[in-house]
């Protein structure tokens, strides 16, 4: 499995030359899948947040890097929809992207659409923005949960083995500070990091490497 995990998307040349080495094609001959679920559930998203990541108008190139093209993958419809139909959709593309918002309810429908257990067999690789890259993780922390879990629960999917307190120092989000971020790993059970936008993790066959030109954190090993 390929992970691209970031905090701000393909936010400068490193995690894009990145990106552009974990496929096995170049961008332009690439399908993509975006995921933008997570943004439904989040009080700062909403439907404009999920439209601006689609059409590409995010501050961060996602969408728009030139993928020779674009569909859109919405979780919640899945279940309603024969295996037959979609799992065809998934197997033939070549990247997930997928948007922030709210981890938890993103992490819930990844489970329940089945695409959470298909994940392991697809060739795709999964670039995540924030929340896209959270519910990778084993647990994102009570200080994240937004939408309410049906098992009360800040674990997600675990794809990796450590948790990520993204958008540190970020200008519009003032709780995301470095003493909050230690307050928050304190309460993280294994590996917690703290990450600007300008930092993601590339993680192949379980191997983690950091891609930054900004600053990150180990608070725990």
């Amino acid at each position: 499995m390929k992970l691209l995990l970031t905090s701000g998307g393909i936010s400068n040349s490193g995690i894009r030359s990145a990106l552009i080495e974990m496929l096995d094609k170049p961008i332009s001959q690439c399908r993509a899948l975006c995921i933008s679920t997570a943004s439904y559930a989040h009080p700062m998203a909403g439907p404009e947040a999920a439209w601006r990541f689609i059409s590409g108008r995010e501050e961060t190139p996602m969408t728009n890097l030139g993928w020779k093209s674009v569909g859109v993958l919405e979780l919640t419809a899945l279940p309603s929809l024969g295996e037959e139909l979609w799992h065809p959709w998934v197997q033939n593309t070549d990247v997930f992207l997928v948007n922030g918002g709210d981890p938890m309810f993103l992490s819930y429908w990844m489970q329940k659409s089945g695409l959470a257990g298909l994940l392991p067999t697809l060739p795709a690789v999964w670039v995540g923005l924030s929340a896209g890259s959270m519910i990778m993780t084993p647990r994102i922390g009570r200080e994240f949960i937004q939408w309410s879990p049906p098992n009360d629960s800040d674990e997600t999917l675990g794809f990796v083995d450590f948790s990520i307190f993204p958008h540190l120092n970020h200008e519009s989000l003032p709780w995301n500070t470095m003493a909050n971020a230690e307050r928050w790993a304190a309460n993280i059970p294994g590996p917690a990091y703290a990450i600007d936008d300008q930092t993601a993790f590339r993680v192949i066959d379980g191997v983690v490497e950091i891609i930054t030109e900004g600053h990150w954190e180990l608070l725990h090993s």
